[in-house]
């Protein structure tokens, strides 16, 4: 059979042109949008007297036939028929024989396509809002058992101040609820419809746009044809969502992939999310996580290659544009992977609080604290900070630690000092005195705790509610 759209060609399509320019192979993936983008359409262009009823109903029921063919596996994806829209339709029209050609009326492929990934997309946003919610869940839960587990707080990954484990993990807590409310923000500039915008300039069918997004869960209509067709600000948003989202996932990932090592032993990851080695029997990989740090680098790619392409198009579409989606997609499989085992992952992590504990009695992370112990005594701070750094280097030569020093010796640098210190030096105190909103204070991470639970209790709220919707 000749192609659907041959009629003012006089040769056939060269077969290497054919396989360079057909993207059957990964827009595939969108078959079950591009038919329920098509049953919509159909339903409209019969309820606008645009084709007959019977029509119609031969139609929608040819669909749902090409539907079941491709859901059991069966349909032979052709790449001569160049895209998933093609390929439906000529399925149809294999189906219900030239009738299926009627389907076409009032679209292109050009508002077609755009429909299918809006419909993809707002689907996979939703999905993904519920596995970072997941994701929140299990650091939560580790947050709360981790309450009075003190660990180093590093600056230049280099031993700064005590702080709760808790409230470490409560960073990424914040982290991952900033990228969910992108997500959210991202769905309302998702759920517009192109349909009905046609090549570029709309139809001169009577269709009923308006009708079409309210079968479709659309909020609302694209404004102008030209826009309609041509806009990929939806993809590259959601790629630039998901970059954060896998730059956050990657910092994550380093920290663990350094906790879990020997020299720091702050954490051991469960064995089923770890490797071993071909030729060193004792080893233990945190594969996982180095992996999902690795293809932070193809999400990136994927936003900067759809940004490149589209920096210089011309209004409206271009066949450019068909690089839009295999980054899309690609960038869809990723994100998803990772945050599918992501969960997991932190929920099993097993915490070594002696050895957090160890290292915090093993360095000079309390410093600050005698600085605002002196000043609290009236000194200025400069100053006060030119002892401690004193103390510090007397410390180091005598290789002793700030609780190792007697009274004597704090009071050879200062006659402020007085056994107090050593209340003030201890690790709860430090951690403790620091009970400001934000804070590491125990009261403190407490209560964020239980922010971040009302919140993801709501995000949870709004995701039963969209997935629905996005069905």
């Amino acid at each position: 059979m000749s192609k659907l759209w041959g009629g003012r060609f006089t040769k056939k399509t060269d077969q290497l042109v054919e396989e360079y320019t057909a993207s059957i192979m990964f827009d595939k993936e969108l078959a079950e949008e591009d038919i329920q983008g098509s049953l919509a359409h159909v339903t409209m262009l019969g309820k606008c007297g645009i084709l007959p009823v019977e029509d119609v109903e031969k139609i929608k029921d040819g669909l749902q036939k090409v539907q079941n063919i491709i859901r059991r596996g069966e349909m032979e994806f052709s790449i001569s028929d160049e895209d998933i829209h093609m390929n439906i339709e000529k399925a149809l029209i294999d189906e219900i024989g030239p009738i299926g050609g009627k389907l076409h009326t009032g679209r292109s492929r050009n508002d077609q396509v755009a429909t299918d990934m809006h419909l993809f997309l707002r689907k996979r946003v939703v999905e993904f809002v519920g596995l970072l919610v997941k994701l929140q869940e299990a650091l939560l839960e580790q947050a709360k058992n981790n309450l009075d587990t003190i660990v180093p707080g590093y600056t230049h990954l280099q031993r700064a101040q005590p702080i709760l484990f808790a409230h470490h993990l409560m960073a990424y807590v914040s982290m991952f609820q900033r990228d969910i409310e992108r997500l959210q923000d991202s769905y309302k500039r998702i759920n517009v419809l192109p349909l009905g915008a046609g090549a570029l300039a709309g139809t001169t069918f009577a269709i009923d746009r308006h009708f079409v997004a309210e079968q479709l869960g659309f909020d609302r209509v694209y404004e102008n044809s030209l826009d309609a067709v041509s806009d990929r600000d939806f993809i590259i948003e959601f790629l630039s969502n998901a970059s954060m989202i896998m730059m956050h996932l990657s910092r994550m990932c380093e920290e663990m992939v350094l906790w879990s090592s020997t020299e720091f032993a702050f954490i051991e990851l469960d064995d089923a999310f770890c490797t071993g080695s071909s030729i060193m029997p004792q080893k233990k990989n945190p594969d996982v996580a180095e992996l999902v740090r690795g293809k932070t680098g193809r999400v990136y790619g994927n936003l900067f290659g759809l940004m490149t392409v589209l920096k210089a198009l011309p209004l409206a579409y271009n066949k450019d544009m068909q690089e839009d989606k295999e980054g899309m997609l690609d960038t869809v499989k990723t994100l998803q992977g990772a945050l599918q085992l992501f969960a997991p992952m932190v929920a099993t992590m097993q915490v070594n609080r002696e050895r957090m504990r160890q290292a915090v009695n093993q360095d000079f992370s309390n410093a600050t604290d005698i600085a605002d112990y002196l000043v609290n005594q009236g000194l200025p701070f400069r100053q006060a900070h030119e002892i401690i750094g004193k103390i510090v280097l007397h410390c180091i030569q005598n290789k002793k630690y700030l609780l190792d020093l007697t009274i004597e010796e704090y009071r050879g640098f200062s006659g402020l000092f007085d056994d107090r210190i050593f209340a003030v030096l201890q690790p709860e105190h430090v951690v403790n005195a620091r009970n400001v909103y934000g804070g590491t204070a125990t009261n403190q991470v407490t209560e964020a705790i239980g922010r971040a639970e009302q919140a993801v209790g709501e995000v949870t709220a709004w995701y039963n509610v969209f997935i629905v919707k996005s069905k």
